[in-house]
């Protein structure tokens, strides 16, 4: 943990700042791009998202209390970046946030980063389907292999409810798979 504040101190420290953000950037970029993807799941609002992302760590840094791991506390900003993007996306549109994302997972066939399968296409429709909170811990679970203790620190949430949300997400999906 002291690695962590000295980091954070580099962070911080004007003289040092630039090479310690390049590494948070080397370090984080993709864990954090493919987080980001899950949520939103096209390439360009991803890319979007993620820029954001880094901005808001990067001037909110001084704020950041180590009361949680720098990773949890990054990803936390990446997922609220991503629903709001959503909703954002949504409202500008006329649309319900469920609507968007139904229409993003029909146009991802379509999306040149995205090599999925029409297995693949049907799990995101069942995924869509969950509650924002299910879909959120499903992804997380599924697909970052993220553990219940990270998840936690990430969504506020503790290791029971998490748990009991991914079964429930996981019995939908298996009914959804099955039935269509």
């Amino acid at each position: 943990m002291q690695e962590e504040k000295d980091f954070i101190q580099e962070l911080l420290n004007p003289k040092t700042q630039n090479v310690a953000f390049q590494k948070l950037l080397r370090d984080y970029q993709k864990p954090l791009y493919n987080h980001i993807r899950n949520i939103v799941l096209n390439h360009d609002d991803t890319d979007d998202v993620l820029q954001n992302t880094f901005v808001k760590v990067f001037q909110h840094l001084k704020n950041f209390k180590g009361d949680s791991k720098l990773f949890s506390w990054m990803y936390r900003i990446a997922t609220n970046e991503a629903i709001t993007f959503i909703n954002n996306k949504a409202k500008r549109n006329g649309t319900t946030s469920e609507a968007m994302q139904t229409k993003i997972v029909e146009n991802l066939q379509s999306d040149s980063y995205f090599d999925g399968n029409d297995i693949q296409i049907k799990l995101q429709k069942a995924i869509l389907l969950l509650p924002e909170k299910q879909q959120l811990v499903f992804k997380m679970k599924y697909f970052e292999e993220i553990k219940y203790e990270n998840m936690s620190e990430i969504l506020g949430t503790s290791v029971g409810a998490l748990k009991a949300s991914y079964h429930h997400a996981v019995k939908k999906i298996e009914e959804y798979m099955n039935s269509n």
